[in-house]
């Protein structure tokens, strides 16, 4: 058993040895972000939260690296021609709309002249801990592009077709007829999709859907199965950033291998 075990380890070694070895992949990176913010949170949620120095931190990291965030409509914009995407690009995502988001996250977003995309709850709009209509609309007007996360977060896998419909097209029309401008993407709860729930997305006018995938992204990646790494609290600050970016990169090569 301990042979077997070593001989396995051996494997995975040699493995990861040849995809590291491989060309760098096409493509660019979406980034999953929740919430950021230094308050005290439930246990069961404080993994999803980046506290705001550590973002700071990890921006000024991908500056440093030369990234330039645009959002999901800016990539819609240079996949139909209408104008390219910047040398090395980069999205950031906030899944569930938390009001931190508008307090904490944007403040230090516009510091380092960035932008994202905040993927909404519309049946959590305004209660305590999410953000309001307002927040959104102040949000649009500062370069954010605002999204669906359905209306109650349902994995719309588990749901019957008129479900599946209500929960994604209700969230993009409350949001509309709120004042806001055109929501074009669509964050899958739970990751959850399939090739039916896609031809959903196109019939009520969406453009663009992210996964909790990981990958890379181009201009030819279907706009309704965007590859995102998910980024978590930090345990070992920029290290651990560093890795889950190096994830998207590592997944891609896997994609190009198999």
């Amino acid at each position: 058993m301990r042979m077997f075990g070593g001989a396995i380890f051996i494997l995975s070694a040699l493995f990861a040895a040849v995809i590291c070895i491989l060309p760098e992949p096409e493509g660019f990176p979406i980034l999953e972000y929740h919430q950021v913010t230094d308050a005290q949170l439930d246990p069961a949620f404080e993994v999803y939260n980046v506290p705001p120095d550590e973002f700071a931190a990890q921006l000024d990291y991908l500056q440093a690296q030369g990234y330039t965030t645009i959002t999901l409509k800016d990539f819609m914009y240079a996949v139909r021609g209408y104008r390219p995407l910047p040398e090395k690009p980069i999205v950031l995502t906030f899944d569930d709309g938390y009001a931190d988001n508008y307090t904490k996250m944007l403040p230090i977003l516009e510091a380092h002249n960035m932008t994202a995309v905040v993927y909404v709850i519309t049946n959590e709009l305004g209660r305590p801990g999410y953000l309001t209509f307002d927040n959104l609309k102040d949000m649009q007007r500062r370069g954010i592009e605002i999204g669906s996360h359905t209306a109650d977060h349902l994995p719309l896998t588990s749901l019957n077709k008129i479900t599946q419909r209500r929960q994604v097209r209700e969230s993009k029309i409350f949001l509309e007829w709120s004042g806001l401008e055109p929501i074009c993407s669509l964050s899958y709860p739970n990751g959850a999709f399939n090739a039916e729930i896609e031809e959903m997305l196109r019939e009520e006018n969406y453009l663009t859907a992210v996964t909790g995938e990981a990958g890379l992204n181009t201009l030819a990646t279907n706009p309704f199965e965007l590859r995102r790494v998910h980024i978590r609290k930090p345990r070992f600050g920029l290290t651990e950033f560093k890795f889950r970016l190096f994830k998207a990169t590592f997944f891609a090569k896997l994609k190009n291998i198999f």
